[in-house]
């Protein structure tokens, strides 16, 4: 038999709020046959379908197998009261409506009935009029109770679909954010917050670009204007700082109006994929960049060449000493390049001697000293007492030291701000820590964040044409080599900081003696 609760019958209210046709059964607990069976035939006239029951237990019996519209009870029923009738109906029958019947004098109950949810209390004897009203009231709750039960489902499931959504969204293992029309992200996945923090609200451009605007070609902003995908291939920073190769697309989401409210952006991390395929596809790309450098270097070498050979000619001993230090600044930028590109193309163990610091440092002063001088920027060098030797390949240090020197000078030399500041770098080497610390400051045209944290990226260059991308990343990979580090200080328009920390003693991991048979390395020890 058909459970009326469950299915939701209800009453048919007209617009009087008078009952017009009724839906639905009723129980009628009611213990004087005489009453009982007068409610029975107008119950009926009203449209409901009546099950008569003479005791509450009858009644509960009724309300277990039929789940009827309407319980229609006496408060004072032979085998219990229809209070207790009431809250039994609320665990077998919960969407029955409950309409007590009951003495007028009898205010207990009728309290009772109310807070117990009873839908209505209305006086013995029964008045029609009254129990219409009472009926109408009931069927309101129902509706409404059918209503609420029905919403309170749907948002059930939508929570178990958003929760089935949420967890999907969570595994994808990409990086997921979504964002709106000013770039702030208003949702990401856990691998997203996992490695660029729970940003949600911030900007997506200052969260893993660290920039001040939007980047150039922005796939998002060409998205969000003409609704098509986009797919590019970013580098961006963690929120550890590591750099990370992604490969990203974007997907416009709509509103029901079918207006584009946000735009989503996956990325793939492809780092490992691009460390790869670098040694198999940076050669050429090596040898594209510098192709330029060299031609350049050697016309300059050609025309120093030219006035030297013009110099002997006419007996010019000026023009002759002119032409060979020409000579020579090209030769040692050609070999400075070939140092970079072999020490990039070739795996090479450190080749470490126990080396005093104040002449290594000062070997390296007497290289940049007259670089600086040329280039007019003041270069000057201050060694603490009492340095000592430390453990360091002395070739590969000093390229990378000259490198992040040269580099230095170079910043003062693009410095365009017109404030006709003296130019100048510093050289301060210091003992801290059993570290031998070297900081080199300059107060030159100074970083952004952006390409502070791309300097040491291969072929990363902010010296357009005139730089090759090789050298910081060169320097950092010596660095590195040796188990030291770098640290960048730079604002810009404030020039630049840079702390190179390299261990007096290598690790054990790294050191590498030159001669197996004696455990020594190729080069005398120096000591102060």
């Amino acid at each position: 038999m058909q459970n009326d609760a469950a299915s939701g019958s209800v009453a048919a209210v007209d617009i009087n709020g008078t009952i017009g046709g009724i839906v639905g059964s009723l129980v009628l607990a009611e213990p004087e046959a005489d009453l009982r069976d007068a409610l029975e035939i107008h119950l009926t006239r009203l449209g409901l379908h009546v099950h008569k029951a003479g005791n509450g237990q009858a009644a509960l019996n009724l309300l277990k197998e039929q789940g009827p519209s309407f319980l229609l009870a006496n408060a004072r029923l032979p085998d219990m009261s229809g209070i207790d009738l009431l809250r039994l109906s609320q665990a077998v029958s919960p969407n029955t409506a409950v309409i007590i019947m009951g003495d007028p004098a009898d205010r207990k109950s009728a309290l009772a009935a109310l807070r117990l949810k009873a839908t209505d209390y209305i006086h013995i004897p029964v008045e029609s009029e009254h129990l219409e009203v009472a009926l109408t009231r009931a069927a309101h709750w129902r509706t409404t109770r059918v209503k609420i039960q029905h919403y309170v489902e749907q948002l059930e499931a939508l929570h178990q679909t958003k929760v089935l959504f949420q967890q999907l969204f969570d595994e994808v293992p990409c990086y997921i954010s979504i964002q709106d029309k000013h770039f702030r992200l208003t949702g990401a996945n856990r691998r997203f917050k996992e490695d660029f923090g729970d940003t949600i609200g911030s900007i997506c451009y200052e969260v893993y670009k660290h920039r001040s605007e939007p980047c150039r070609d922005c796939p998002v902003m060409g998205t969000f204007e003409d609704g098509q995908p986009r797919q590019t291939e970013e580098v961006v920073t963690s929120k550890s700082g590591e750099k990370i190769n992604v490969l990203t697309w974007t997907a416009p989401i709509h509103d029901a109006a079918g207006q584009i409210t946000q735009v989503m952006e996956m990325a793939t991390d492809i780092t490992q994929i691009r460390k790869l395929q670098s040694r198999l596809t940076s050669i050429g790309l090596l040898m594209s960049s510098i192709s330029h450098s060299i031609k350049g270097l050697l016309t300059a070498l050609d025309g120093a060449i030219y006035r030297l050979d013009s110099g002997l000619e006419k007996q010019d001993m000026d023009r002759v000493r002119d032409g060979a230090d020409r000579v020579k600044e090209m030769v040692a930028q050609i070999r400075k390049m070939v140092l970079n590109v072999l020490y990039y193309t070739k795996e090479r163990q450190l080749n470490w001697a126990r080396i005093n610091v104040r002449d290594f440092t000062r070997d390296v002063v007497s290289i940049i000293g007259p670089k600086a001088e040329a280039a007019g920027v003041t270069f000057t060098h201050n060694l603490s007492s009492g340095l000592g030797a430390f453990e360091v390949d002395p070739g590969a240090l000093r390229s990378a030291l000259i490198n992040i020197l040269e580099n230095c000078i170079d910043a003062c030399v693009d410095d365009k701000s017109g404030n006709d500041r003296k130019h100048e770098v510093t050289l301060k080497v210091t003992d801290r820590d059993d570290h031998v610390v070297y900081e080199i400051q300059d107060n030159g045209v100074g970083m952004d964040q952006e390409t502070r944290e791309k300097m040491f990226t291969l072929f990363f260059s902010s010296k357009g044409s005139r730089g090759t991308g090789l050298g910081m990343f060169v320097a950092d990979q010596i660095i590195g080599q040796h188990g030291g580090s770098i640290d960048v200080d730079s604002e810009p328009g404030s020039g630049s900081t840079f702390t190179v920390r390299l261990p007096r003693i290598l690790p054990q991991e790294i050191r590498q003696p030159a001669d197996a048979d004696t455990g020594e390395p190729d080069h005398a020890s120096h000591t102060e």
